[in-house]
């Protein structure tokens, strides 16, 4: 079991990241904070946004602090799930050579797969993801590749729909996370980013990141030692099991969305593994403001990224998921009473 101290000594290593990303991106505080809660809970993170608001930045900044090694593919609608596994060419002599893909040639040592723009990527490419995501491993030549470390960062761009693929349930629900990254509201933030010209050289910008800043190979001990220190109480309990309660029947907690009928809104609730994902987030958020035990504010703060696209509406419904989805989750904290 992991010491009180070590984690202690960890925590301030999980503040040092956030503070180098702090340094190559600016106005993005909370999404900063909910990636790093994400990487010690050990789950996958997906962000969305729109064409140039810095998606890619902050996930290649964190990918840099945290060290390890690093691999990127970008989403094409002509990319098939071979590529991620193996790669052909012909070399100087002429001959056909087959070589291990980026999913598997760095081994063990992979510690960030980043997938930029997943949605133009064909379902079958995000099929083979999936159970990289979910196992850490895959099948090829003849042998199972695992890499346990790793962590996956994707984004999407929610702008442009041609030549899309919008991810299947099944694909979304390993994301532990699904962020929404829009343009900082804050006027120097706004302002240093349109005049200041250290905004507009992405590179020199994460050279502003130290590299490797924890020994990425601890992180899956470090991980499970918050999650057996962190302790909720009888009470917080209850009160997670009512929020389940809620994503399945919301109609029990006299929640009512305006214009919705909500007798035909709700195609499935959380799921188990979904309820664990907010668990495990909500204690790294206690963890991460110094504490070893929950409080309802921890789960409130990771309550829309967490379940947010892990309740399924009816099809009628489906097309305003966005909007409704963030409406039922404010409902959820607004009505059922905390303890």
């Amino acid at each position: 079991m992991e010491s009180e101290e070590l984690l202690e000594d960890w925590r301030k290593l999980a503040l040092d990241i956030e503070h180098q990303v702090e340094n190559a991106v600016i106005g993005q505080r909370e999404t900063i904070r909910l990636i790093n809660v994400a990487l010690f809970a050990r789950g996958h993170a997906l962000l969305e946004g729109g064409v140039g608001v810095g998606k890619t930045t902050i996930l290649r900044a964190f990918a840099r602090a945290i060290g390890g090694d690093f691999e990127r593919v970008e989403g094409t609608i002509d990319l098939m799930p071979g590529d991620l596994v193996y790669h052909t060419y012909v070399d100087a002599e002429g001959k056909p050579r087959i070589e291990p893909g980026p999913l598997i040639k760095h081994g063990e040592r992979l510690a960030t797969f980043f997938f930029n723009e997943i949605n133009r990527a064909r379902p079958q490419v995000q099929s083979l993801l999936l159970r990289a995501m979910a196992e850490r491993s895959v099948f090829a030549f003849d042998r199972e590749y695992r890499f346990p470390h790793m962590t996956v960062f994707a984004d999407r761009n929610k702008v442009e729909k041609e030549e899309t693929f919008e991810l299947a349930a099944a694909a979304r629900d390993r994301f532990m996370f699904e962020l929404n990254m829009s343009t900082p509201d804050d006027q120097p933030a706004r302002r240093a980013l349109v005049f200041d010209p250290a905004f507009h050289d992405t590179e020199a910008l994460l050279a502003r990141v130290a590299p490797d800043v924890l020994p990425w190979q601890r992180l899956n001990a470090i991980a499970a030692g918050i999650q057996r220190t962190i302790h909720a109480s009888e009470a917080i309990e209850r009160y997670a099991l009512d929020i389940w309660r809620a994503t399945e029947n919301p109609t029990q907690f006299d929640i009512a969305l305006e214009d919705v009928d909500m007798q035909r809104l709700i195609l499935a609730g959380a799921s188990p593994r979904g309820m664990s994902a907010l668990l495990r987030a909500a204690r790294v958020v206690a963890w991460l403001e110094g504490r070893t035990y929950l409080m309802p504010e921890d789960i409130h703060r990771v309550l829309l990224p967490t379940l947010g696209h892990r309740v399924y509406f009816t099809p009628v419904y489906e097309l305003r998921r966005q909007e409704l989805a963030d409406a039922l989750i404010a409902q959820i904290v607004s009505r059922i009473a905390a303890p």
